[in-house]
């Protein structure tokens, strides 16, 4: 049975590809985006990849 592991980061917006680039590179796939905690600009992503 397949199991993931999970990350959330902090994706800042004038350097989204790069981050979103570094990630994948490293296995992770992005799930989803959300607003931050702290609203305005500030993002969450959430990424997962498999486990093992």
């Amino acid at each position: 049975m397949q199991t993931w592991e999970y990350l959330t980061a902090p994706l800042l917006v004038h350097n989204t590809k790069m981050i979103l680039d570094n990630f994948g590179a490293d296995g992770w796939e992005l799930v989803q985006v959300v607003p931050g905690p702290g609203g305005g600009d500030q993002l969450v992503a959430y990424f997962k990849r498999p486990k093992g």
